[in-house]
């Protein structure tokens, strides 16, 4: 209307002023004029037009326009009822080249008008005023906005309409969307305050004025604009970046509406925001730090900051961006404003340092540069603020972000702090003052402090040292621990004084401590972690270190003597000394050796000696002791000559020491004793010799102690003497030897075993002497074999090892074969040991007895050695380097080659006869450990070089032993002969090994089993059944014998046999990962036979084989990926073979290993696979044993995994695709799905759906199997139990159709039917081909619920999505489902197919359809199944094809109609609603299809079948009802149709025929009796024959339709036919009598069964009536009395008596016509009498009813019909009106009368009756 305004205007020519001004006038006029009602629609006009007139320059227009307006304003100001023309003027508004001052009194009426608007008017203009909003002049945006915001409050604060919402995401310009979003943010931060004025937080006063308009909002109103704001927003679907703000705003609201809308908003809409989008983090920040600061910002428009809850938020979020710590200097303003701001609080201070430190760690340096000194002055204030007493939560919290602060600010800005102490001071200060609850933290901050540092001056660190060793040793545990951090972090490891203070740590109580102190002396303990610190691993000089320690402790230069010394410093620190002080002195050492020693270096070791010395004081502890003589003898190790000439003298000193309590000490002492021994004279030696001889024999025995260290110096002493050139005596050597005899045939073991140690240090040197005893010589040891061999069978291990490594010392250089056979003999008594140390000890005994082994007795006397296997790693094949420079390039000690050679031979058989091949298992293992040790130690011996094949053959025959000791030993064993074979040997062993590793190695060499032989481990098979043991040889034959099954020790002997071969892969394994280092090329071409074991192997079951196997691996194959992807079909076929191997632990192991190596590949790699792959997969699923099923699992979700990857077309080629669809479709459908056991079918089904979501249209080619699988899995699949209960569910009370719905949802909800959408996605039209027929073969044979109900629907939705491309399929299709649905019983199943012959007929070309609707409409003749398959058909045509089915509604509409009236329930309830969803209108209808209807009624009513019949007369009463006259036209064929059928015999329901005659005569009696004048007495013949049928139920329905055919034609002169009739019938009629007998009441029965209905009777006499001539009433006057008195009489129902009264006053209201007609040809004395009759007979019987009857019902009818007869007889003046004889009964009756209108009616009669008389 609008436009068409403007441009008419615009169209006219342009109007002066004064002819502007004369229509304004007359406007004002007009207006002035007008009534309110009226007002709204000419402002319409009137408004646009004054506004739009402001434009012209003339003053006296524009002051008749302020004249209108101001009018305008008065009169609306308080009508908000009248609406102005809002459109008109936001479009004048919207004009570009409008006038300002028409835009700004258009804005001013746009504001006025919209408060007047509907509420669906707001919602709709609203969204359009903000389109374009940034185009408008500043103060016109924030109107708009204000209306805008406004409107949002009221319509939309809980829901917001699509329509609506999709107008406010027309915004498209970003200025617009800011705009808005922005007065949306300011409207949001708008608090009410407690004044009733708006809060400033977050706002200026500019913009507080903007959002309220300079008015105060009330807090409800404001509620509902933020929930409106907030709706519409987020409806918006903007970037959450944009709307972040808003949200969070809301979420620190005051109004709890709110905040729970913002959280749930933050949560749900913007919890993706980009935090670091620097345009969301200077809006935060505005937000936070407001301008109020801004010097060039006016007063009015300085921002302030947000609330205290709003700032909390704030900062917590800051916390989480890298842009928000590198936002200078809002940053800065923020951390300041929390920290210091004034209306900060104790929460914002607590993350105010939490942001500091988020800062502090992300910033980028060059903003750190700039804020970093600020925030640390400010940190350092804070803390300075808080008291010490004061620690709440927040403030702790508070603290530990201050200190976390400065430790990050350290690590970040070292410069900061490198060149002053105060911080590190203050920080250490910290840690003793504050609370321990803070200590954590600064301990933390002192640390990250301490980098720092790493730098600084010469100066700085001066103070740091003074600052570590003050507060090294102060109470706080924490204090201590810096110290020691910063000592071990800031400082190199050469720097002394910080390593004292790491020695003072050592002693610390802390553990942590005191490892971080070990971690600083001795680094390169952990090489890893060295790496990490880089630390410098250059120890310090000795001498700088030294002179370190004795200036902290002086009194260390004291020579004074050690029973008068105390400890300088505590036990552990010096134990930590002297081991760093040691580490020292070997790497300067080291450097001497190549330059010479020097006298600063002999100054230094006398002094590290006097330390020493000092340690050995009596309060020191024995851990000291012992560490401090054990160094005393290593640096006698480097420089024997000076440690023998300084402890020459100090020989009683070394003696004392002989008594420690420490046997480490004694040991040391009394090696230290022989080194000094060799300083001095021989006498002096042999005095010293004496002495300790003398300690040993003297009868006062001295303590244990003693005795021992006397025993040890004895054989040091002794040995060196030896070692000189006649430097004892041989009276001495034998005093000595028989010294040390006694002592070990006298005393216990300990002491034994240590005299035993001396005669072997003794024979290092030398063969022991003969021993001359009592005139008798003989050698040592056979004075000793008795007291050995009890020894040796002792339980005191140690002493054991002792002694059997001396028997070796002693053999060492022995040239008595008898020595020798003494000492194998007592070696070899031990072959049965279980003890491995003393097995080992053996073996080294055997080593020095075989000769060639690598050490010397220099080595053996004059270190801390003790024995090969206990301080070395021999068994790893190592010599240590400390060791190796004491082996001569002999490697040994020369020996007599002749003796041991025999000693050899003997030591050979005995391992190779016996030992190693024994059928003991203890036997075995002895002889693996001692032959190993030869190995090992003799290795390089000829001997043992010729030997080695041999020695080859028994390791490879020990590897399969169950003992893994036995096994371990003997795989280091093969790798050892590895090292010392030749080329060819190593081959051999490579091939042996390879064919252990794959199964194909050699036999091994039998063992003879005996009773007693082991063949399992104890438990391994179980007990017998008496609980006994089952592991020997014995008891397994037993067990076979008791069982009755002797061969069953062979499958015995086969179980151990395998698991012996297990054993030896896994021992293999062990030594081939030794020999596969060196191997190298040798193991090429064995590669692809060991590969795929070697994968399968690390996935046994045994976790023993495992982590051998991947030993083997590692060791074998350098890059595992390449390696496995090499020989990748080769490990995949062996892992499938042997899935299906008979060994359970090779099916689960190959499971877990084609699980795991399959992952990821491609289709080239593993598609040749791929089918196999499937089939194990399954097979383990259903495997026998749980852990193969287990590692099935596992295999199965692999092979989906990799499968699904395979077929998604996203992830793999199209080609590759189709082809792994092609190899595992086929399989999973008729292997998978259709496999009978459980778990492989749901994996099967999962993985189709899988392979169907990702495959696309790849998998089209498969549809047709895909889909039919699918479709009869949805009943294949279903659970069992769900049919039983629907054959039971009748007897149960379930609905059988309920049951069924409920089978098909779920069904409708299983991963199948979801295949089934996937693959409808794909179908397109060649698809159609293959799967057309296949779902129709499926229609035809498909069978359960589900499948059919399945197929039906898919057809259904398959029709949808082909559209038109069905149709060459759609008479197969027709053809197939029709029968279907006529066929099937299931209700479900029968409308699903339905549903699909409907959507496809939509699609058949026409003659296909008519053929369909008529085969359809035919179906209403079958039985009820085929006419239910009828109504189900249309129903479902109507609804999917309802454009075809129009064209046939002249087919279809009439059966509907008919069947609309079956006698089934529930068929007619299916064409009701049939009827009602084809029908607009159905008197419409019915007229329009009228002579289709007719023709269907009248062929169905002359059927055979009385239904037919019955329901066609039903058709006709309905005809008849809705269209009345209209049916006229067609009243002949239904009539005659009628007429001929009533006739006959009877039949249940015929009684419809008679309704339907009463009917069409009631609707076309005009067109019957003009049509043919007979046929009214025709119907009146047929019908009062009809009364005179004995059924009751038929007769009282034919005198029903003789009364509505008398009333239909109103012939008078039916009166003459049928009254004669009735009142032959009333003449028969028989009261009820009171209180009949029963024979009576039969009786009764019996009459009433033959007689009429009275009441239809007497409804037929009163339509006869109605219609009779009034003569003809007259001749009839007294049989109507007659009749009248007779249904009046007691004895009839109440109902009769009604039915009379209402004759009664019909034929009163014929009479009363007479008496006011007044026509002389009345025959006046007929009348006369027969209303005498009425009052004088008639009137006592109706009172007697009111009497005798106590319903109201009858006593206000019968009071009605009396005053019917008496007014008639008033009515007529010749009647006499005296001597009425029952007016005392009326008088009596009206008193007693309850009924108001009954009493009323009788009181009128009482006054006519009184006036009359």
């Amino acid at each position: 209307m609008a436009a068409s305004s403007s441009s008419s205007s615009a169209a006219a020519p342009v109007k002066s002023d004064a002819e502007t001004e004369e229509m304004l006038d007359r406007m004002l006029t007009r207006l002035a004029l007008c009534d309110d009602s009226k007002l709204q629609s000419l402002l319409s006009k009137l408004l646009p037009i004054s506004i739009s007139s402001l434009s012209s320059q003339s003053v006296t227009v524009r002051k008749k326009v302020i004249e209108i307006l101001g009018h305008v304003n008065k009169r609306v100001k308080h009508q908000l009822e009248i609406g102005l023309p809002l459109s008109e003027l936001w479009q004048m508004y919207q004009e570009p080249d409008g006038a300002p001052i028409v835009k700004n009194f258009c804005i001013v009426y746009i504001e006025m008008a919209f408060e007047r608007l509907h509420t669906q008017e707001k919602e709709t203009m609203a969204p359009i005023l903000v389109t374009n909003i940034s185009r408008l002049p500043p103060q016109h945006q924030d109107i708009i906005l204000r209306i805008v915001t406004k409107v949002i409050g009221e319509c939309h604060s809980v829901e917001i309409d699509e329509d609506v919402a999709a107008k406010y995401r027309l915004m498209a310009s970003s200025q617009d969307i800011e705009l808005f979003l922005e007065f949306c943010l300011h409207t949001i931060l708008y608090q009410q305050s407690s004044q009733g004025e708006g809060s400033l937080a977050g706002l200026s006063t500019a913009l507080r004025d903007r959002v309220t308009g300079k008015q105060t909002l009330k807090s409800d109103i404001l509620l509902m604009r933020k929930l409106g704001i907030l709706k519409v927003i987020e409806t918006l679907e903007m970037a959450p970046e944009l709307v972040y703000p808003i949200y969070l705003a809301a979420s620190a609201d005051c109004q709890e509406a709110v905040v729970k809308r913002g959280e749930e908003l933050l949560k749900k809409k913007a919890s993706t925001a980009n935090l670091d989008d620097p345009s969301l983090i200077n809006r935060l920040y505005l937000l936070f730090n407001g301008t109020v600061g801004a010097e060039n910002v006016a007063p009015e428009s300085r921002v302030n900051p947000g609330n205290s809850a709003l700032r909390v938020k704030l900062v917590s979020i800051f916390c989480r961006s890298i842009t928000a710590a590198n936002s200078f200097p809002s940053t800065l303003q923020c951390i300041f404003g929390c920290i210091y701001g004034s209306g900060t609080t104790s929460r914002l201070k607590q993350l105010g340092m939490e942001f500091t430190v988020w800062v502090f760690k992300h910033a980028r340096i060059d903003q750190l540069k700039l804020m970093g000194p600020v925030i640390l002055n400010g940190i350092l204030k804070s803390l300075d603020g808080f008291s010490s007493s004061e620690l709440d939560a927040t403030t702790k919290d508070t603290k530990i972000f201050a200190f976390q602060a400065i430790g990050l600010l350290a690590q970040r800005m070292p410069q900061l702090f490198r060149d002053k102490v105060d911080i590190a001071v203050r920080l250490f200060d910290a840690l003793k003052s504050e609370a321990q609850i803070l200590r954590f933290a600064i301990q933390e901050a002192t640390s990250s402090l301490s980098k720092a540092y790493k730098g600084a001056s010469e100066a700085v660190l001066k103070d740091i040292e003074a600052l570590l060793l003050l507060n090294s040793q102060v109470e706080q545990s924490e204090v201590r621990f810096c110290a020691v951090r910063w000592a071990t972090s800031l400082f190199d490891l050469h720097h002394c004084p910080s390593r004292f203070i790491c020695m003072l740590g050592t002693a610390d109580p802390k553990l942590d401590i005191r490892e971080m102190a070990l971690e600083g002396l001795f680094p390169d303990k952990d090489e890893t972690r060295t790496i990490e610190r880089n630390v410098n691993l250059k120890y310090p000089k000795l001498r700088e270190m030294l002179d370190y320690i004795v200036g902290q402790r002086p009194k260390l230069l004291d020579s004074t003597e050690m029973t008068e010394q105390k400890l300088l410093f505590p036990s552990k620190m010096y134990v930590a000394m002297i081991n760093f002080l040691l580490k020292c002195f070997e790497e300067e050492l080291e450097q001497i050796n190549f330059g010479g020693k020097t006298p600063e270096f002999q100054s230094s070791v006398d002094t590290m000696c006097l330390l020493l010395e000092h340690a050995m004081a009596f309060e020191g502890s024995v851990e000291l002791h012992s560490t401090a003589s054990k160094a005393l003898v290593t640096i006698a190790s480097h420089l024997p000559e000076v440690i023998a000439s300084r402890y020459a003298v100090k020989i009683s000193w070394l003696k004392q020491l002989l008594g420690n309590i420490d046997v480490d000490t004694r040991e040391s002492a009394a090696c230290l004793l022989g080194l000094a021994s060799s300083a001095v004279p021989t006498s002096d030696s042999h005095t010293v010799i004496s002495e300790l001889i003398s300690f040993v024999t003297e009868r006062n025995k001295l303590r244990f102690e003693m005795q021992h260290g006397a025993l040890c110096a004895i054989g040091y002493v002794t040995a060196d003497c030896i070692s000189r050139t006649h430097a004892i005596s041989e009276t001495l050597l034998q005093a000595t030897l028989k010294c040390l005899i006694d002592v070990v045939n006298s005393e216990a073991a300990p002491l034994a075993s240590i005299a035993m140690q001396a005669l072997g240090h003794i024979g290092l040197r030398a063969p022991l002497p003969l021993v001359v005893q009592d005139s008798s010589s003989d050698a040592v040891l056979m004075f000793l074999r008795e007291k050995l061999a009890k020894l040796l069978s002792s339980n005191d291990v140690k002493a054991i090892q002792k002694i059997l490594i001396s028997l070796g010392h002693i053999c060492m250089k022995e040239t008595s074969t008898s020595h020798l056979d003494i000492a194998l003999d007592l070696i070899f008594s031990l072959c049965r040991s279980k003890i491995e140390d003393i097995l080992f000890a053996a073996g080294e005994a055997l080593a020095f007895i075989w000769g060639g082994v690598p050490v010397t007795a220099d080595v053996i006397l004059k270190t801390n050695y003790t024995s090969l296997s206990m301080t070395s790693n021999f068994l790893m094949g190592d010599v240590p380097s400390s060791l190796s420079r004491h082996i001569s390039s002999a490697e040994s000690e020369e020996v007599d080659e002749e003796f041991h050679d025999t000693a050899r031979d003997a030591i050979t058989r005995k391992l190779f006869d016996v030992l190693l091949y024994s059928n003991r298992k203890e036997e075995r293992c002895a002889g693996t450990v001692w032959l190993l040790s030869l190995t090992i130690y003799c290795g390089r011996q000829p001997t043992i070089q010729k030997l080695l094949p041999e020695i080859q053959e028994a390791f490879s025959h020990l590897l399969g032993e169950q003992n893994e000791l036995t096994q371990e030993l003997a795989s280091q064993g093969m790798s050892i002969v590895y090292e010392l074979g030749d080329a060819s040997m190593k081959k051999n062993l490579v091939n042996a090994l390879v064919g252990t590793l794959t199964g194909s190695g050699k036999r091994k060499r039998a063992v003879k089993l005996v009773e007693d032989s082991e063949v399992f481990q104890e438990g391994a098979i179980g007990e017998t059944l008496s609980g006994g043991k089952l592991s020997t040889y014995k008891e397994l034959c037993s067990l076979a014998n008791e069982m009755g099954q002797p061969d069953l020790i062979y499958k015995f002997m086969d179980l151990a046999n395998y698991q012996a071969a297990l054993n030896s892969k896994r021992g293999a394994a062990f030594g081939f990962s030794k020999i596969a280092k060196q191997a190298g090329d040798a193991l090429q071409p064995h590669l692809g036979l060991l590969i795929p074991r070697l994968v399968r192997y690390q996935y046994d079951p045994d976790k023993n084989v495992q982590d051998a196997m991947a030993h083997i691996w590692k060791s074998l194959v350098a890059d595992s990926k390449k390696t496995i992807d090499q020989h990748l079909d080769l490990i995949i076929d062996d892992l499938l073979s042997q899935c299906g191997s008979r060994l359970w632990r090779s099916r689960e192991a190959s499971c877990l290993a084609l699980a795991d190596i399959i992952q990821g590949r491609k289709f080239d790699q593993v598609g040749k696979h791929l089918k196999k792959l499937w089939t194990v997969a399954f097979r383990a699923l259903d495997d026998i044993k749980e852990t193969v099923r287990n590692s099935g699992e596992k295999l199965c979700r692999a092979v989906t995994s990799l499968t699904i990857r395979l077929c998604d077309v996203s992830l793999t080629e199209m080609s590759y695709a189709a082809q792994t669809m092609d190899i595992v479709l086929p399989f999973l459908l008729t292997e998978g799905i259709m496999s009978k056991v459980d778990n492989i079918r749901k994996a099967s089904i999962a993985v189709v759906m899988k392979v169907a979501k990702g495959a696309g249209t790849a998998i089209r080619p498969h549809l047709s199997d895909l889909i039919c699988c699918m479709l009869e899995s949805l009943s294949s699949l279903e659970d069992q139990g769900l049919n039983y209960v629907e054959l039971h569910a009748a007897n149960v009370g379930i609905q059988t159709e309920k049951l069924e719905n409920l089978r098909i949802s779920m069904a409708k909800g299983s991963p199948m039917w979801e295949t089934l959408d996937l693959c409808l996605a794909v179908v397109d039209t060649p698809s159609l081909d293959a799967l057309v027929p296949r779902l129709a073969q499926l229609v035809r044979s498909g069978v359960g619920l589900n499948t059919r109900v399945g197929v039906a629907s898919f057809i259904s939705l398959l029709v949808q999505k082909v559209g038109v491309d069905i149709r060459p399929f759609t008479l197969m299709l027709l053809k197939l489902l029709f029968p279907v649905v006529k066929e099937e019983k299931s209700g479900t199943a029968k409308r699903a197919f339905a549903n699909a012959c409907g959507i496809v007929l939509k699609y058949a070309v026409p003659s296909q359809a008519q053929k369909l609707i008529e085969d359809t409409v035919a179906l209403l003749n079958g039985d009820r199944n085929a006419q239910v398959s009828c109504a189900v058909l249309l129903k479902s045509f109507s609804s999917m094809a309802s454009d075809v089915l129009s064209g046939y509604h002249d087919v279809i509409v009439p059966p509907i109609f008919l069947a609309r009236f079956d006698d089934d329930k529930y068929v007619s309830a299916l064409f009701e609603e049939l009827w009602e969803e084809n029908t607009s209108g159905e008197r419409v209808t019915l007229q329009l299809y009228l002579r289709e209807i007719v023709s269907v009624i009248c062929e169905s009513i002359g059927s055979s079948s009385w239904s037919s019949k019955k329901k066609s007369a039903q058709a006709i009463s309905k005809l008849s009802e809705v269209l009345g006259e209209s049916l006229s036209s067609y009243h002949h064929p239904l009539l005659h149709s009628l007429m001929q059928e009533i006739p006959g015999r009877l039949w249940e329901g015929k009684d419809a025929l008679l309704y339907a005659i009463a009917a069409l005569c009631r609707s076309c009696h005009i067109a019957i009796a003009s049509g043919d004048p007979s046929a009214p007495n025709a119907i009146l013949n047929v019908v009062t024959s009809s009364c005179t049928k004995k059924l009751k139920k038929y007769r009282e329905v034919a005198f029903s339709c003789l009364e509505e055919v008398v009333k239909a034609f109103g012939d008078p002169e039916f009166f003459n036919i049928v009254f004669p009739l009735l009142f032959d019938i009333s003449n028969l009629a028989t009261p009820i009598k009171s209180g009949p007998s029963a024979s009576d009441a039969s009786v009764a029965g019996e009459a009433e069964d033959i007689s009429a209905p009275h009441d239809k009777v007497l409804d037929c006499i009163t339509s006869c009536i109605h219609v009779a001539r009034l003569n003809d009433i007259l001749q009839q006057q007294e049989n109507l009395v007659q009749v009248f008195l007779i249904f009046l009489s007691p004895g009839f129902p109440w109902t009769v008596k009604i039915s009379a009264f209402s004759s009664i006053k019909e034929l009163c209201s014929r009479l009363q016509d007479i008496v006011i007609d007044s026509v002389e040809t009345w025959p006046h004395g007929s009348v006369n009498s027969l209303i005498h009759e009425l009052f004088y007979a008639v009137s006592p019987k109706i009172i007697d009813c009111i009497s005798t009857v106590k319903i109201a019902q009858v006593h206000i009818a019968a009071s009605d019909c009396l005053l019917e007869v008496t007014k008639l007889y008033r009515a007529h003046p010749t009647l006499p009106g005296k001597d009425v004889r029952f007016k005392c009964e009326l008088l009596g009756q009206y008193n007693v009368e309850k009924n108001e209108q009954a009493k009323s009616s009788l009181k009128n009669c009482i006054d006519i009756i009184e006036s009359l008389e």
